[in-house]
Order: C-alpha cells, then sequence, then structure tokens
C-alpha cells in the first residue's frame, strides 16, 4: 500500500477478502510498515460501502487499549458500536497485547456474531503463542514486502497489468530500469512511493530502527541490540552463503546458543529466511550449515551501506529469484533447499515435491548463448533431474544433458509461474 494517495495493489488483499466470509479468524502478520494496516482498512470501507456495520481498534492506541483489559470489556466495547447483530471488527498491532492468542481464543470461544481480522508484525508472541492458541481457530495471512510484480504494475500506473510478459519483452530499457530500482531499494511501500533518493533512506532507516527497537528491543526483549543489528549486517553481506556459528558469535561477541536465539528471531519478525541443505550423499555432501536471504532486499542493502548504491548485484539477484520461488511454491507442499558439496560444488535452489526435484540457477547475466557451469553439471550427473533451469537476464532457449532438459529462462517469466503445480512449472515456460 502507498501514502499521501498511491495505492500500491497487494494481491493478499483478494485472499483475505475471499476469507471474510469464514468463521475463522482472518490473521495478517508481516514485517513492520508493508500495509497491514492500509489493507484492513481498504476492507473496512469496502465492507461499509455494502452496508456492513464494522469497528477499527489498534492496540497502538491508548484510547483503544484500555478495551483489551479484559475480554468481557472488549466485547462490551464491539456489542456497543455494532448491537448484537452481525458485523466485522478489526484488530490491529496485537503483539501489544501480552497473551494475545489466549485472549483471542477466550474471544472466539464465545461464539459471537462477529468476524474477527486481525493483523501484527511477526513478534515472537505473534508467530508461536498465537499459532498454538488458536489451532483450528485462524487462518494466517503472511503480508511480505511489495513483490516485483505489484511494484512493476503500480510504477507503469497498472497498464500493462495483463500484459506484463509483453511489456517487458519490449520495453527492455524500462524493464532494465524497474529491475535496477527494484534490486536496490526493495518493496517497502514507503520507500517505493517516496520520490526522492533522500527521502528514501530517511524512510528505510526510520522502518530498521523502529525493528529493532519495538520488535527487538521492547517485545522479545533482547539486550544486545547491537549484536543483533551486527548480525543482521554481517548475513546482508554474505547472503546465500555458508554460515559459521563460531565465527560469527566470535564477531558479535555472542555465545553460540544466543547468536542461534538471535537468528531465530530475525527469522520469526520476517527479516531472515533460513534455507537447508539438499544431500542424499551425507558424506560427500555439505548438510549441517544453513545459507540466509533477506525477505527485503532494500532492508539488507541499508544494513551494509549500500541502499541505492548497489555494486555486487549478483547476490541479490540471487535473493531475488528466491523471493519469486518462494511464492511461486506456495501451498504446493514443495520445498526449498540449496546444494552444496564438500569438492565446492554448488547449485543456488533445489526445488523438492513428491514429484521430482528442480535444480535452480540465478544469474545476473545477459546470456547471449546457453553454457552450463560446472556445478550444475555435477548435480545433473548424480540425479539426473527431469529439468534444471537457469534464470538470467536475457536468454529464453533449452538443451539437453543427458536426459535432463535444462531451460535458460528471463527472470521476469518467473513471475507468472506460480499458476502451475511443480510438475508442469517449467514445463509450460517454454
Amino acid at each position: 500500500m502507498g501514502v499521501n494517495g498511491n495505492l500500491i495493489k497487494r494481491t493478499l488483499l483478494d485472499e483475505v477478502r475471499e476469507h471474510l466470509a469464514q468463521k475463522e479468524i482472518s490473521l495478517i502478520v508481516g514485517p513492520r510498515q508493508v500495509g497491514k494496516t492500509t489493507l484492513m482498512l481498504l476492507l473496512k470501507e469496502e465492507l461499509e460501502d455494502r452496508g456492513e456495520r464494522t469497528l477499527y481498534l489498534n492496540l497502538d492506541r491508548e484510547a483503544d487499549r484500555r478495551h483489551f483489559a479484559s475480554q468481557e470489556d472488549l466485547i462490551s466495547k464491539i456489542r456497543l458500536e455494532l448491537g448484537r447483530g452481525k458485523g466485522f471488527v478489526f484488530i490491529d498491532e496485537i503483539q501489544r497485547k501480552e497473551d494475545a492468542g489466549l485472549f483471542l481464543k477466550g474471544i472466539y470461544d464465545y461464539n459471537l456474531p462477529y468476524k474477527f481480522i486481525v493483523s501484527g508484525s511477526g513478534s515472537l508472541e505473534l508467530k508461536e503463542k498465537i499459532h498454538e492458541s488458536l489451532v483450528g481457530r485462524k487462518r494466517v495471512f503472511e503480508l511480505k514486502p511489495v513483490s516485483f510484480e505489484e511494484f512493476v504494475n503500480f510504477k507503469t500506473g497498472y497498464r500493462y497489468e495483463d500484459r506484463l510478459v509483453e511489456f517487458f519483452e519490449i520495453e527492455v530499457r524500462e524493464r532494465e530500469a524497474l529491475l535496477w530500482e527494484y534490486l536496490n531499494y526493495g518493496g517497502y511501500p514507503r520507500v517505493i512511493t517516496a520520490e526522492r533518493n533522500r527521502e528514501k533512506i530517511k524512510i528505510v532507516d526510520e522502518i530498521f530502527h523502529s525493528y529493532l527497537e519495538k520488535d527487538i528491543s521492547y517485545l522479545l526483549k533482547v539486550e544486545r541490540v547491537d549484536a543483533f543489528s551486527d548480525l543482521v549486517r554481517i548475513l546482508a553481506s554474505q547472503i546465500g552463503q555458508l554460515v559459521n556459528y563460531s565465527r560469527i558469535a566470535s564477531e558479535v561477541n555472542l555465545s553460540i546458543k544466543t547468536l542461534k536465539n538471535y537468528l531465530w528471531y530475525a527469522e520469526k519478525t520476517f527479516v531472515l529466511q533460513k534455507l537447508l541443505p539438499y544431500f542424499r550423499n551425507v558424506r560427500k555432501e555439505i548438510v549441517k550449515a544453513p545459507v540466509y536471504y533477506f525477505y527485503d532486499l532494500g532492508l539488507r542493502n541499508y544494513s551494509i551501506g549500500r541502499f541505492g548504491s548497489l555494486i555486487e548485484f549478483g547476490p541479490v539477484f540471487e535473493n531475488f529469484i528466491l523471493n519469486i520461488l518462494k511464492e511461486t511454491v506456495r501451498w504446493s507442499g514443495t520445498t526449498i533447499h540449496f546444494w552444496r558439496t564438500k569438492d565446492k560444488a554448488e547449485v543456488d535452489f533445489v526445488l523438492d515435491s513428491v514429484e521430482e526435484i528442480l535444480p535452480i540457477e540465478a544469474k545476473y547475466k545477459k546470456m547471449t548463448k546457453p553454457t552450463i557451469e560446472r556445478s550444475l553439471r555435477s548435480f545433473i550427473e548424480k540425479y539426473s533431474p527431469f529439468r534444471a533451469v537457469i534464470v538470467n537476464l536475457s536468454l529464453k532457449c533449452k538443451m539437453q544433458v543427458g536426459r535432463t532438459e535444462v531451460l535458460f529462462i528471463p527472470f521476469w517469466e518467473m513471475l507468472f509461474l506460480r499458476k502451475y503445480h511443480l510438475g508442469r512449472l517449467i514445463a509450460n515456460a517454454l
């Protein structure tokens, strides 16, 4: 969502809208300032336009917070505003409520005639205790930073919303400019809608420090916020590389146990995402150390002083492709891994489903002819997958390596593969 009248259409809006007819609580979670409040207010406005009764409460506001002293207090407030008939109750920033999961469970179990739409940032309370307490009573919707597809549609005024493939193929300069901007600045809505570079920097700085102060220090009670910030910076400098816990713990002056706790916090608060290795031969492949990527590229760049001034695009492009893949395989049961061997062969991503495995390499290159590097050939020789993919900046073709069909796909076509099940995912790309 944008600000100052600039509205970024979010695809999650349709999913939450469809769930309004269900009794379950609609629970919207995600990083700070990705547009959860705006999405809720849009839904509220739509419902009011249909003549529905609504109530919006925000636990960041002291006047609203006093109604959450007990479940009876909240029910009394809702009945005062909505009566005893059907209505829609929006509760924002639920992570501010202690024991929020049990509180909502009690409200839900009253079997009231109201539909609850609840949001909160990814604090530990929200991500863990709420899920445990609300089993069978909620559906979780993750609102992430603006995707590249949402970003491009917004930037082009939604003129090519139904024909983005043609836009990318024809408008080469604009395609390259949009990719450059997104890889540099990421997908926070206020950053996207800000016009000046200086303003973008101020906004991402405020987002980062608000995250450290409100989620990490206040909600999660992390004592060494400086060490947490240093940890984020170190991982930002080595995205996609194997994590050496001992070395990093020494650098930030933490015990390995505390370091792993901090990494877990960073995952649960939608800053870092962890990939585990793919392996079948334990002796020859590296099976313990994970790799980390970021939810938002702009936040990653900011943490190492490269916000708006990227020099090395390769690792960020790799992170960009992972974010697309995560959205592509959502709800499919497919897991995403990476592959490394002790001989230093590596493949960026391995998609693993019941049907097949699919190795994927991300190359920030304008490829003019199909070239397969040693590491991917090694994976193909070892596992003989049906297909392998090399995502790049321009080349679209395919070639055969033994029994494996290797597809070269320009990055923008990856955006439109999510409608296919993995078994048909890449087969339909060419």
